[in-house]
Parts: structure tokens; C-alpha cells; sequence
């Protein structure tokens, strides 16, 4: 069917939330937060937590790049089709390569974008990972594989290459899904799914296919263990499709879900949602804690979100040019008024669910 956009990227609209100094800016002006907020800093250290300290890194995740063949309402990374110069190079990535090979710690090696199939080095990446035998995770939209016939042997690709596949997918229907990613969207996620299962994703256990949850408003995600029995059972019985597991992830205050929050008039609310959701047993599981992330240019952060706020890591050692491991797995995370998302509830990651 093809995917027709309802969004524009902030870059492309001229919204000057595109400018990572503006989000912060927000996040950090108290006229704009709750009477009886506390400052994330401020919360952890009530409950004797000074500092978000670090684990020797596990999961090496690179955004590859923000060009996508979507520009979806919520999209954190502000990824759309007019991000054509934003790709890794292929030397950046012979860096990274080198890292995961030097670094025994890390066993998983996360790829993310935009669409990171889009990148024209990325099955040479992946097959180039797959000999160091780590664990690959590729984020994939779903629909770039119907996008383009270039695309159409992507599953197939994914199999060889024993490829984890996590996808988003808004709801089971497709009015809820096109709202909140363009027209189309659901129509040809489906076909990609099938395709994905045709080539026993989602099947047998050694390819891995994962959905992921995020709510379409400003509110907080339901119980993970219930809407993975409900997509489980609705995208059966209605397509035939069949996933491992479905994640759920908080929405954060960043990027274009910040300006829905403030288009809405929705922010104050949202931010004292999160903030009064707090759950310190969240903290140990962090997605940051065993995580580097490295944007497309080679910078180093704790986490996406710190990414797309452009906080890069506090080391000595910020770039892929200098990676050293033993300076970063000392380094204290970079904490800001988003990190709440990440804390309410039973907490998120890209990994969904904490508790």
C-alpha cells in the first residue's frame, strides 16, 4: 500500500524544539512543572541514591542513522525521510566494530535509527557483528520492508543472520496505528509480519520477534503482561500473526511527543504523571546503567534519550575516536527531568518492563 505521512520532522516543520537547547530548556523551567514537583535529582536522592552509577557494558547500541521512510507523531529520534545526511559512515563503523570486538563485556550490539536498514552499510555491518558472535537486536519499523522491493528479502536476511527483530506497532487496529504513524502504516506492518513469521519469526525460539507498546496519548502504559495476551490474541485471530513478546514503553518528555505534550496543553499534567508515578524499584534496572549509545556521528551517551538531548556521557572519553572502556565504566549517568519516564510505574527501557 505505501506509507503516507501525517507528520513532518521538527527540523522539517521549523520547530525550534528541534534545537536540543529548547527541550531542556522546558524540561527545566519551573513555571512550566507542578507546585509540588521535585526534580528527578532531588527524588533518587531521597531515597539514597546520589548518583546513578554504571556497570561494565553490556549493550553497545547505535543509532545508524535518522533517515526513515516515516515520520511518526511520537517519534523520540525526530527521524523522517528528510534525513538523508544523518548516516553513519562505514569508517565510523568499522570503529564500532573494533570496540565490540576489543570490549569481552559487551554481548549485545543494539541497532537503531530512523530505519538502520536504510544505512547502505548495514548488512554488511550485521553479517560483520554475526562473526564476532554477539547478540544482535535490530529495531525495525515493519514497514520499510514493504517500503521498496530492495527491501522485500529483509526477513530472509534477518534468519541467516539469527537477527533478534523488535518492532513497534501502536495497537492492533489500523485506525489507532495510521493516527499515530501515517496512513498505511498498519496495512503493510501486517504484510511485513507475515512475511517475518513466513521465515519463522516469532515461531521458533532462535528468531526472536518482539512488539513494542507505547501508549497514544499522554498517559501511562497499561500492565505489559495484559496487552501482550490482548495483541497476541486479536493479531492472531485477525491476521494470522504470531510475536514473542510484547514491551512496553513509557512515552518521555522529548522530542516530538514533548511538543505534542505542549501543543495539547498536556505537559504540567504529564510531567506530574510521571513524577508521582516514581517507583525507586526501578532504579537498579536502568537501562543506562549497562548501556553506551552511540549516535550516528559517534558520540557517546548513557542512553537514547540522552542522545536525542544531545547529553553526551560524563568521561573524558565522549566519541568513538577515543572509546575507552575502563574511564567510561566509571563514569557517573547524566540525569535530566526525563529520566522520570523511565522510573514510573513498573519502569521502561528499550528492553519494556523493569519490575
Amino acid at each position: 500500500m505505501g506509507v503516507k505521512q501525517r507528520s513532518k520532522s521538527l527540523s522539517a516543520s521549523g520547530n525550534q524544539l528541534a534545537n536540543t537547547f529548547f527541550q531542556l530548556e522546558i524540561l527545566n523551567k519551573k513555571e512550566l512543572l507542578p507546585t509540588s514537583y521535585v526534580k528527578f535529582k532531588d527524588k533518587i536522592a531521597q531515597v539514597g541514591v546520589p548518583n546513578i552509577d554504571v556497570v561494565p557494558v553490556e549493550i553497545f547500541q547505535l543509532n545508524i542513522g535518522k533517515l526513515c521512510n516515516q515520520t511518526c507523531a511520537h517519534c523520540h529520534v525526530d527521524a523522517g525521510p528528510d534525513k538523508k545526511e544523518e548516516q553513519m559512515t562505514k569508517p565510523d563503523l568499522e570503529r564500532c566494530l573494533l570496540i565490540i570486538k576489543a570490549v569481552d563485556s559487551i554481548h549485545t550490539v543494539d541497532i537503531t535509527g530512523g530505519a538502520p536498514e536504510m544505512n547502505v552499510n548495514f548488512r554488511w555491518f550485521v553479517t560483520e557483528v554475526r562473526k564476532l558472535n554477539k547478540k544482535i537486536i535490530n529495531r525495525c519499523n515493519l514497514t520499510i520492508i514493504r517500503s521498496n522491493p530492495k527491501y522485500y528479502d529483509l526477513p530472509e536476511f534477518f534468519a541467516e543472520n539469527k537477527v533478534h527483530i523488535v518492532s513497534s506497532l501502536p495497537y492492533f487496529s489500523a485506525s489507532r496505528t495510521d493516527k499515530q504513524r501515517g496512513d498505511g502504516v498498519f496495512e503493510d506492518s501486517i504484510s511485513a509480519l507475515q512475511m517475518l513469521n513466513k521465515v519463522g519469526y516469532g515461531i521458533v525460539d532462535n528468531l526472536k520477534l518482539d512488539l513494542v507498546y507505547n501508549p497514544s496519548g499522554a498517559f501511562l502504559p497499561g500492565s505489559q503482561c495484559s496487552l501482550e495476551n490482548e495483541f497476541k490474541r486479536q493479531l492472531l485471530r485477525r491476521y494470522d500473526v504470531k510475536f514473542h513478546n510484547l514491551l512496553c514503553i513509557t512515552n518521555l518528555p522529548i522530542s516530538r511527543f514533548l511538543d505534542y505534550l505542549i501543543e495539547t496543553d498536556n505537559y504540567t499534567d504529564y510531567m506530574e504523571t510521571l513524577a508521582n508515578a516514581f517507583n525507586p524499584a526501578t532504579l537498579d534496572g536502568l537501562m543506562c546503567k549497562n548501556t553506551i549509545s552511540v549516535s550516528w556521528d559517534g558520540n557517546l551517551y548513557d542512553c537514547d534519550f540522552n542522545q536525542m538531548l544531545n547529553l553526551k556521557v560524563a568521561s573524558n572519553s565522549q566519541h568513538i575516536s577515543n572509546f575507552d572502556v575502563q574511564q567510561l565504566n566509571q563514569r557517573k549517568v547524566i540525569i535530566n527531568e526525563h529520566c522520570y519516564g523511565c522510573t514510573a510505574g513498573a519502569g521502561s527501557s528499550c528492553g519494556g518492563e523493569l519490575i
